[in-house]
């Protein structure tokens, strides 16, 4: 079979590196912002969807306000221990910042029980009770997404950056609009694409812009 197919030959440490120039060369002439450029890219890349090229709506300076907040040493709260997984650790770590997850928690489990509400909801609300600078990275749930939106309009939460890009079909759409509504710094991907990797995804390129990579 293989002396049918011509394999490109890339090392292993130039995969990433390769499929980046890749991007770039299908993406062509057009004109990106140069802060939202490598996210739309790591989106791209994690996914060899460019539909985030047109997908992808970013609020009026949210990756300048995401920057600052994870150098000041955001937490980074996740909807999914896949998106947990998926955010460079010793990038956060770096700033001083962490990453956390509390949907397993047994205080969320018996808190979403008792208020007849989903894991995601009591998770949110769990998170808005800390008092660092938080950015929510939502890749799976969309009620956490209108959690967020209702603690945003109560004045009772206000995060540095929501990434949105739960993926799906029920509430997925409108939960993300709720969001494009607020002015809240924001990152969404809007329609019904995007996933935990792609949350993931977004915060890597974030944390990489502010040199969090070695």
């Amino acid at each position: 079979m293989y002396d049918k197919v011509k394999l490109q030959e890339v090392l292993p440490a130039d995969i990433e590196k390769r499929s980046f120039e890749i991007i770039s060369q299908e993406i062509g002439e057009r004109q990106l912002d140069p802060l939202e450029a490598p996210i739309i890219k790591r989106a791209i890349h994690t996914s060899a969807d460019f539909d985030y090229l047109e997908n992808l709506v970013f609020s009026p300076g949210a990756v300048e306000k995401a920057m600052e907040a994870v150098l000041k040493g955001a937490t980074i709260v996740t909807d999914t221990r896949m998106a947990w997984s998926g955010v460079n650790k010793k990038a956060v770590e770096k700033f001083g910042g962490r990453v956390v997850c509390f949907m397993a928690d047994e205080d969320v489990r018996e808190a979403a029980k008792a208020e007849g509400t989903t894991r995601a909801v009591a998770s949110m609300k769990k998170a808005a009770a800390l008092s660092e600078p938080l950015i929510f990275a939502i890749g799976n749930a969309p009620t956490a997404l209108v959690a967020l939106y209702e603690m945003i309009r109560e004045e009772t939460l206000r995060p540095e950056l929501i990434i949105g890009v739960p993926v799906g079909f029920v509430n997925v759409v409108e939960s993300k609009e709720l969001i494009l509504k607020t002015d809240v710094p924001h990152i969404v991907a809007r329609g019904r694409k995007g996933g935990s990797n792609i949350a993931a995804a977004i915060c890597n390129a974030i944390l990489y812009q502010c040199g969090g990579r070695e």
